[in-house]
């Protein structure tokens, strides 16, 4: 694995300003070498934002923030074509969606006509635009931030959207010594701003190169394949994953083995991604959302029902 170091470097980068979040942002490279967007749903202020800048900043790569808000239009995200009075010719300017990392932040509140504009770029990695597609250059990833609990004046992502994430991934609160930590690395300046690149694109592009040779044993494919059916037959869920997430459940699962420096995945891989890759996929039933239980606990409940392979070929 040529380009396993690379990548350990910019998780170690990143780890200087979201202090003591290892796993999340094992998750967010997750995400990325397996070529899929995130989605960070907290409450404000746990580095939602500074996660996504770091992660630019790490592998020196364009990176542009859309503020989310109700008058934000489909042109704002994906560009413009706009005339020009001396070549008499409509130019297309290109909006913010063609850069390497793309920060939707608050996403959840722009109307679902603007929120739609990413339906294309997230999953063809094109924008359409006056009848002309644009490629968008690669790698390519959204990373959407949404706060759960303010609520009014945002518009729900649909089920179409929530679809094309590849992960739904909480910050979570520091413990007491990690919240030590952050305030004394911010006592002077914000790390951020010391912050320098420790890898390129290229090396990013390897790196995914190298997890689609990660190792997956058929037993392992059908595991994923019976943990996506139960979520199908499960009482408590209404609409359950498509095939899209067994696809994403599995790219996820052998990008976290590559990260964890192993060229073949394990049975615990696919369990610990899959609550971040298939809550956000199934629909509860209404009497269930009633009971307040979480999307998270029915997945936890499928996996220990589930058999796993006791010994996948390596």
């Amino acid at each position: 694995m040529e380009y396993y170091d690379r990548i350990q470097r910019i998780h170690d980068n990143i780890e200087k300003v979201i202090v003591g979040k290892s796993k999340v942002i094992k998750l967010l490279l997750s995400c990325m070498l397996s070529e899929g967007h995130a989605l960070l749903e907290d409450v404000p202020g746990l580095g939602k934002t500074m996660l996504a800048r770091s992660l630019a900043l790490s592998i020196d790569a364009s990176f542009r923030r859309i503020q989310f808000t109700p008058d934000l239009l489909p042109t704002d995200v994906t560009g413009v074509s706009v005339y020009n009075l001396q070549t008499r010719e409509f130019e297309f300017k290109p909006g913010p969606i063609f850069s390497h990392i793309v920060l939707a932040d608050e996403i959840n509140r722009a109307s679902p006509r603007t929120q739609s504009a990413l339906l294309e770029c997230m999953e063809e990695y094109r924008v359409s635009v006056d009848g002309i597609t644009y490629k968008l250059e690669r790698p390519f990833i959204v990373i959407a931030t949404q706060n759960p609990i303010e609520l009014a004046g945002t518009y729900p992502l649909p089920e179409a959207q929530l679809d094309r994430f590849m992960m739904k991934i909480p910050i979570g609160y520091p413990d007491h010594q990690q919240e030590e930590m952050i305030l004394t690395g911010q006592e002077i300046s914000h790390p951020i701003e010391s912050l320098t690149p420790v890898a390129n694109l290229a090396d990013v592009q390897g790196a995914i190169s190298e997890v689609k040779t990660v190792r997956l044993s058929a037993e392992l494919k059908r595991y994923i394949v019976n943990v996506a059916q139960e979520t199908r037959v499960d009482r408590d869920i209404s609409l359950g994953v498509s095939p899209r997430g067994s696809i994403a459940l599995m790219r996820t699962a052998r990008a976290y083995a590559y990260l964890e420096g192993r060229d073949y995945v394990l049975p615990d891989d696919i369990k610990l991604v899959a609550i971040y890759v298939l809550s956000h996929r199934v629909h509860m039933n209404a009497n269930i959302l009633l009971e307040d239980k979480r999307p998270e606990e029915v997945i936890v409940s499928i996996l220990q029902r589930v058999p796993v392979p006791v010994a996948p070929a390596r």
